[in-house]
Parts: structure tokens; C-alpha cells; sequence
């Protein structure tokens, strides 16, 4: 099964349209303090802008909503003026955060992103207990799992070596998982095909100067669809 694709980062509708046709199943726009932020005002015309696009299984994309421990009350006022689909947390959001918001926004699924950083951690063993310690108390909190370098968007790959005994937890609490993290168009089959994520998320993979570059979007789908 093709693992999901996420393309994150998004910052104006000339890129996302050129994206119709493509079989990418969310884009994503970053509401946290990045060199790729979104202004408020400007994420409703880049929502609508998404909902034009035929895309994975001729359907518009999901669209996402990046945040880094944003309070319930703004989580509130960006929900209710542009209508996403998914909240990716990249966070200290705890599981009664989650569970919350969930509460106020039942049609929104949140995703949990874990940085993975470099912890010491050498066995398959201490790998599996890490991400269990991690990932047990959001059961039921969240809709999926996202794993990724520290920081998010700085093209750095994590020890890919964790990315194992993440899928067995995330399965285990019956939850899709997605690896972001320094992927591009000459690295992605390799992750594929070693670890098989239900979803991967990438950013500045498919820029050129720090603006996405609608060229290598199309090359990393390709890659993925070739995998």
C-alpha cells in the first residue's frame, strides 16, 4: 500500500494549484512562529484554494493547520474563521489538551508529532519503551502520529532507526503513523522501503530557496508512487 503523502508548508494558491492532479492526500500550512508562517487573514483563501484541487483519489487534499502550543482560545478563533481539517502539534500539548480540543472540535482529527532526537537509545528494546512511554498516555486523544527531526522544516534527517519500534506502538493504539524530517526526491524510496510508514511529511525537501518549487513536488510524488 502507497504510504500518504503530506505536503507542508504551503504559502500561496499559485503553488497549490499547481498541485491539481497530483495524488497527494494533505497539505499543510504552518499557524507557529517559522520562516514559513501564514498570516491568519491569508489562511482562508489558501483553504478554498485546496478544496479546487482534485487530487489523491480524485478528492481535495485534507488540509492542516501546523501549530506549536497555541492556547484553546486561539485554537478556537483560527478553527472557527478557516475551516481545517486536521491540527498537527508540534508541542508540549499534553493528552488532556488533546482530548479538549477534540471535545470543542469533534470533526477535526489532531495529529501528536514527536521529535526524536538523538536520546542515547541503542537497541531495538530501549527504542520500544521510549516510544511507548511517548505514545500510551494519547491513546484515544489523538487521530494519528507524526515523527520528526527537532525543530520540524530544517531538512535534517532523525536516526531513522527509531522509526521501527514508533510504527509498533502507534499500531498498537491503533494510530497511523507519519515520518517528516530532512526527506527529499533521493531519499524517500530508501525510507520506504525499509520501514513502510503509512504516511510521510515533507517540506523543505521540495523547495529551492526557500519557497516551494512545484517541479520537486511532482518529482518526490513520483518517487513515492515508484516505490
Amino acid at each position: 500500500m502507497t504510504a500518504r503523502i503530506k505536503i507542508c508548508g504551503l504559502r500561496d494558491t499559485e503553488t497549490i494549484a499547481g498541485m491539481n492532479g497530483l495524488p497527494i492526500h494533505e497539505i499543510g500550512f504552518v499557524l507557529a512562529p517559522s520562516k514559513r508562517r501564514v498570516g491568519k487573514p491569508e489562511l482562508p483563501a489558501l483553504v478554498q484554494a485546496v478544496r479546487e484541487l482534485k487530487a489523491a483519489g480524485e478528492q481535495p487534499p485534507s488540509t492542516v493547520g501546523v501549530f506549536v502550543n497555541e492556547s484553546l482560545e486561539e485554537m478556537q478563533d483560527i478553527l472557527g474563521m478557516a475551516s481545517l481539517d486536521v491540527v498537527q502539534l508540534h508541542g508540549d500539548e499534553s493528552p488532556a489538551y488533546c482530548e479538549r480540543l477534540k471535545e470543542m472540535h469533534p470533526s477535526v482529527r489532531i495529529w501528536r508529532v514527536f521529535s526524536i532526537r538523538d536520546s542515547g537509545a541503542t537497541s531495538e528494546e530501549e527504542f520500544v519503551r521510549q516510544a511507548r512511554e511517548r505514545l500510551t498516555p494519547y491513546a484515544g486523544a489523538v487521530d494519528a502520529i507524526l515523527i520528526d527531526a527537532p525543530g520540524g522544516g530544517t531538512g535534517q534527517p532523525f536516526n531513522w532507526s527509531a522509526i521501527r519500534a514508533y510504527k509498533e506502538e502507534a499500531a498498537a493504539l491503533e494510530l497511523p503513523l507519519y515520518v517528516a524530517g530532512g526527506l527529499h526526491a533521493d531519499n524517500v524510496q530508501e525510507l520506504l522501503h525499509a520501514y513502510s510508514p503509512d504516511g510521510i511529511d515533507v517540506s523543505s525537501g521540495v523547495e529551492t530557496d526557500g519557497r516551494k518549487d512545484i517541479d520537486k513536488i511532482r518529482l518526490f510524488v513520483r518517487r513515492v508512487m515508484e516505490a
